[in-house]
């Protein structure tokens, strides 16, 4: 997190889970013109990994406390602390994996800090973020508790900024010995005698900026002994589920950290390696000073959010071009683990708390990222969006007792036919949309078969006031139908709130046969993804 710079299977509340069942949407909108598209179903790209659907947890304003941990004595639904509504609306998503503890966060924490008996804990103040006290009552166990609850993989980033290669051995120890070790016997008194599974481990956070402003070269130095020291002694953890480190790339500027890293890991010798490499980029519509309201804004701030958000597809070619020059192979992953809409804070919030609305919009640039994310599947391999819970682009917003699922939310379920999915490849031409002096791609389409062989097809909208008219060829297939599901809804800010937390939800949606293609009438601004029979 940059600082000034910056499933299904659990039962859920119907109401605040379950696709609503609507009658299907039919485009009652201005007609924008038609778009072809065609899919070549009898092609196979790369795998879809499950992990670029990730999350991301830092301690941050009340993305933890309150967001995610209420205590056990709350009176908030809970299991042991973590509260249960959250949990179930994670598992309905399917969540791949969660990253924490941070962020900028991350880059000042002290695992001791946050293990042990509650009353014996360490509290600090969270200089990064409003300078709010942190009670280091959600550490370690708490985490991993959660993480297993959802059913989520652990990303844990470890502390390369103030901490010492030292502690980050230590930490690893207490988390993975699989033996009677001082520190695993420590985490066995604490509640867990079992090591736990580590599927993926930051070797830094943003270390070019307020994880130390180093350069990259000492990065990269500091780097090889992180992951060199830092094991995992779970001995059940090998081959294809062993630990992956993943290092600190660029952060969409003028960073030459991958070249650096990926150099290094080139000409690297065996006492170290690294299997992936992450970019931190985020959609700012405005500048980073002024950024622009998160909510009741128009057209003019939705079209320079789109047009900030697609700047996603060049900065991961820059980022993979330097990656294929060292690796041709795509060995090392891209990770693009913070990534979202930053807003200015809501007026009367903490503003280092980060805290915004989620509309329609968001929705959109979910898609259109995710859409970017799957089609570069070759590299990128895990993303994590910037937050999970209360802060910046999150899936979910609670206040004391209550949840409600953001339109983001919806993104992620709907998506969730393409976790580990095969691509399929789409050629279409996108169109354009129009405002002022900002012309965008008014489509965008994805195609992939699920692990059992069902093609999916996602198609976006980003036209605010005309719907589209998209007709699909299927080449080698003869559709029969197409259902699923459409998110819109009626203005660029519509949002949900904890009055209305329904007022952005997915409805039925469904094409219809023609010939040998499906059509398709697409709503303004809205996202559909259907299977086809």
């Amino acid at each position: 997190m940059k600082l000034g710079m910056a499933g299904a299977r659990l039962g859920v509340a119907a109401a605040a889970i379950a696709l609503a069942p609507a009658a299907s949407v039919r485009a009652q909108h201005a007609d924008a013109g038609s778009v072809s598209v065609s899919v070549d179903a009898g092609s196979a790209g790369p795998k879809i990994d499950r992990n670029i659907f990730g999350q991301f947890a830092e301690h941050l304003g009340t993305g933890i406390y309150g967001g995610v941990w209420v205590g056990r004595g709350s009176a908030i639904p809970n299991v042991r602390g973590i509260r249960t509504d959250v949990v179930q609306a994670l598992r309905a998503i399917r969540v791949p994996n969660v990253r924490w503890p941070g962020g900028c966060f991350g880059d000042e924490y002290h695992w001791r800090d946050g293990v042990g008996p509650a009353a014996q804990r360490h509290s600090r103040i969270n200089s990064n973020w409003g300078n709010a006290i942190e009670p280091n009552s959600f550490g370690t166990d708490e985490f991993m508790d959660f993480a297993d609850q959802v059913g989520a993989d652990v990303f844990v980033s470890v502390n390369l900024g103030s901490g010492t290669v030292q502690e980050a051995a230590d930490w690893l120890e207490y988390m993975t010995a699989d033996v009677p070790t001082t520190l695993a016997k420590e985490r066995a008194a604490n509640g867990h005698p079992a090591p736990y599974k580590i599927t993926f481990l930051g070797l830094g956070n943003e270390n070019w900026g307020c994880g130390g402003a180093m350069s990259p070269d000492h990065y990269v130095e500091s780097m090889k002994q992180f992951a060199h020291y830092a094991h995992n002694f779970n001995a059940a953890q090998t081959g294809a589920t062993a630990m992956r480190r993943i290092a600190v790339g660029w952060d969409s500027g003028s960073s030459d950290y991958t070249d650096a890293v990926m150099k290094a890991w080139k000409n690297k010798t065996w006492s170290w390696d690294i299997e992936g490499l992450s970019l931190h980029a985020y959609t700012i519509p405005n500048t980073w000073e002024k950024k622009g309201p998160s909510v009741g804004f128009g057209v003019d701030e939705y079209a320079k959010a789109l047009k900030a958000t697609l700047q996603m597809n060049r900065w991961i070619d820059t980022q993979s071009a330097i990656m294929d020059r060292y690796d041709p192979g795509k060995k090392i992953a891209l990770f693009v683990d913070e990534w979202g809409l930053w807003a200015d804070p809501m007026p009367g919030t903490n503003p280092g708390f980060l805290q915004q609305q989620n509309t329609i919009r968001d929705a959109v640039i979910a898609a259109l990222n995710l859409n970017i994310f799957m089609r570069h599947a070759d590299r990128v391999r895990g993303t994590n969006i910037a937050q999970m819970v209360n802060v910046l682009q999150s899936v979910i917003l609670t206040s004391g007792p209550k949840m409600v699922l953001t339109p983001t939310y919806h993104v992620y379920r709907l998506y969730v036919p393409f976790h580990d999915a095969t691509l399929v490849p789409v050629r279409f031409d996108a169109g354009s949309y129009t405002h002022g002096d900002i012309r965008l791609p008014r489509v965008d389409a994805v195609a992939a078969r699920d692990t059992s062989g069902k093609l999916w097809l996602s198609l976006v909208n980003v036209d605010p006031d005309r719907s589209v008219h998209i007709a699909t060829a299927i080449a080698g297939v003869t559709p029969r139908a197409a259902t699923g599901h459409v998110l819109t809804a009626p203005a660029v800010d519509s949002h949900n709130s904890f009055d209305t937390p329904n007022a952005v939800t997915p409805q039925p949606f469904a094409g219809r046969v023609s010939g040998s293609t499906l059509q398709f009438d697409l709503p303004p601004k809205s996202i559909a993804v259907v299977a086809v029979d």
